[in-house]
């Protein structure tokens, strides 16, 4: 187990490595510059090459890279060319956001998908499989946005049992914060709550079919007894797949959800970091993303280990 812990940490690190350079790349090629932009049009040549100067723009590009990734792993990811602080402090307030929503909605994906792609898969062929597929495929084709726009009407303004949009902040209480939550993790949540069931039904219906599933039927269990105690464990593998696949997805793509809500979440950072040419928040921004990515495979992987010891005596 340790040798195959090493060998995942060290494709961690060759991942980020790799991802730092194709993502200060693509940000650095594109057109404009960020000093130019923020002081407009007008601006005289002098002012513009002193700005640059300031933010550290005139460097070369292996010079700026190398500053950007050591700065990151001390800890400072640079300071915000527009608010001019530094984007540590705009991360963690945006991340206590998003990252409570990520995890809400993932919960309640898997809360919803795991029963329902149980059920379907113990009554196959079935009315209820029949009607289960219906809805579900009806959650992957209708986009979360409109999903969102619903539960505002219904029950933000029909019935108003939740905010319709804003973020109150922790230090509000637990309750005030998880009430502006909800709304926007149920929209996100149905749609993968949608995947999840179906991926749940295909996993559990495959190894259905398998000899110890028979065996445990012959010896008197029923359907579901069956796939509780034999078929949901060895149908996990997929699944985690798509649950790691998920949460990284609801992290860093939640930004139509936000912008629904009036979430001030990291999605809505590196739109804002984008379209004023802020280069280093998106830049951070986005390794931060890809760094929680690849560490969700990364603890994917070991919970394909654990769930199935045959990959442990394999590597």
């Amino acid at each position: 187990m340790i040798r195959y812990v090493a060998t995942r940490l060290m494709s961690l690190g060759l991942s980020l490595l790799a991802a730092s350079v194709v993502i200060f790349a693509v940000v650095e090629v594109i057109p404009g510059d960020p000093a130019a932009f923020m002081l407009g049009l007008n601006a005289a040549p002098e002012t513009v090459a002193a700005l640059r100067a300031e933010l550290g723009l005139n460097g070369s590009l292996p010079e700026r890279y190398l500053g950007w990734v050591s700065g990151m792993l001390a800890g400072d990811f640079g300071t915000s060319y527009t608010y001019r602080v530094p984007v540590s402090g705009l991360v963690a307030a945006r991340i206590g956001v998003s990252l409570p929503l990520a995890i809400y909605a993932l919960m309640l994906s898997i809360l919803l998908a795991f029963p329902v792609g149980m059920l379907a898969a113990a009554r196959r062929g079935r009315a209820a499989d029949y009607g289960i597929m219906g809805l579900t495929q009806l959650g992957i084709a209708v986009p979360n946005f409109w999903f969102a726009m619903l539960l505002v009407v219904a029950l933000a303004i029909g019935w108003p049992l939740f905010p319709a949009g804003g973020f109150p902040g922790w230090e509000g209480g637990m309750g005030p914060a998880l009430r502006a939550l909800t709304l926007p993790a149920v929209a996100l949540a149905l749609p993968q709550a949608a995947i999840l069931a179906r991926v749940m039904r295909s996993a559990l219906i495959e190894t259905l079919g398998q000899d110890y599933i028979r065996t445990a039927r012959a010896k008197g269990l029923s359907e579901g007894q069956a796939i509780r105690r034999h078929g949901l464990r060895n149908a996990l593998i997929p699944v985690l797949t798509i649950v790691g696949l998920q949460f990284s997805f609801l992290l860093a793509g939640a930004i139509i959800i936000e912008k629904v809500f009036f979430l001030p979440g990291l999605g809505l950072l590196i739109f804002q970091g984008i379209t004023q040419r802020d280069l280093i928040v998106v830049e951070s921004v986005v390794m931060l993303l890809v760094f929680a990515v690849i560490l969700v495979t990364f603890l994917v992987d070991l919970a394909y280990a654990l769930v199935d010891p045959r990959l442990r005596q394999a590597r």
